[in-house]
């Protein structure tokens, strides 16, 4: 065989592997599916961290199911069907907005949160973000496209109930980022703040941290999981950035971590306040992991948002 034949389809070869490796990075770390799995009738994150709670998140979904609500459905900017529900406390109420994290759901995530949002005497919309649930689409964005559903859901929820209900964007994980990239967007004016619990700092630190926990070179892989997002998903990581959102966020972020979180570092959360130029407060839990905070110290969880509240004159 002639060489240059030779060295033709090696270098082909390689590229075929090279885009090969690109899209199945695209598929592991982006990529969502609507294929129906066989899973428990009650959710509950996988984790030796969530055994000792999965009764009490049971149980709070159980009772999320009895109270009444109303199907949500918005449009997204790019024409997504985006699906909620309404748990109304009382009319006129304030209104949590609420997003829940990556590969979850609205009612694992936040079925909690409804009986938190009714004790404070608040109404809630629990959101299914994008590409996830009961919502349209097949990608996660880590926050770069779902901050603009963030503020199509705010749009909404003033649209529909005016000027005298004020609105608070909440969420945990990747949806407590979501909301922090949202920070920096033109928001109904009664936005009156954000709750942001266990959110990365940015999905770049986020997936690097990850890639080193798997014994990979971060170094080799960030810019593979980078170019598979810019080729097929048609979107830049690197935009989903909270600190740089935080340093330009028009409304007051209260920020909530688990000390003891080994997926998002406590430390993400202090870097995010850091960079907050509106008012802002922080409240780290000790013992807390992932997403836990609530549930491990829901006293000091609950004393903390009140004085958030007096801040915002909510």
């Amino acid at each position: 065989m002639h060489p240059i034949l030779v060295s033709l389809i090696i270098i082909i070869s390689a590229l075929i592997l090279f885009f090969g490796i690109v899209y199945f990075c695209y598929f592991l770390v982006f990529k969502t599916t609507k294929k129906q799995k066989r899973y428990d009738e009650f959710n509950v994150p996988k984790g030796k961290i969530y055994i000792p709670h999965r009764e009490q998140m049971i149980a709070w979904q159980k009772e999320a199911r009895k109270i009444p609500h109303e199907d949500v459905e918005i449009k997204s900017y790019d024409g997504l069907t985006l699906r909620g529900r309404f748990y109304e406390y009382e009319k006129g109420a304030p209104i949590e907005i609420m997003f829940h994290g990556y590969r979850g759901n609205s009612e694992r995530d936040l079925a909690g949160g409804v009986q938190r949002c009714f004790s404070l005497k608040r109404s809630t919309i629990i959101v299914d973000q994008r590409g996830q649930a009961k919502s349209d689409g097949n990608l996660i964005t880590f926050g770069v496209r779902e901050k603009l559903d963030a503020l199509s859901w705010a749009n909404y929820a003033y649209e529909r109930f005016g000027d005298s209900v004020s609105l608070l964007l909440t969420g945990i994980s990747m949806g407590a980022s979501t909301v922090m990239l949202a920070s920096e967007l033109e928001l109904p004016p009664t936005v009156k703040g954000i709750i942001a619990d266990c959110g990365y700092s940015s999905a770049k630190k986020i997936i690097i941290k990850v890639i080193k926990k798997l014994y990979l070179p971060a170094f080799l892989f960030y810019p593979i999981i980078k170019l598979s997002a810019k080729i097929f998903g048609k979107f830049n990581l690197d935009d989903a950035d909270c600190e740089k959102a935080l340093a330009n966020a028009k409304v007051p972020v209260m920020f909530i971590h688990g000390k003891t979180d080994e997926f998002v570092p406590s430390y993400m959360s202090e870097d995010n306040f850091k960079a907050c130029k509106t008012e802002k407060s922080i409240l780290l839990v000790d013992g807390a992991g992932h997403g836990l905070a609530y549930v491990i110290g829901a006293t000091e969880y609950f004393n903390a948002i009140r004085e958030f509240d007096k801040k915002i004159n909510l």
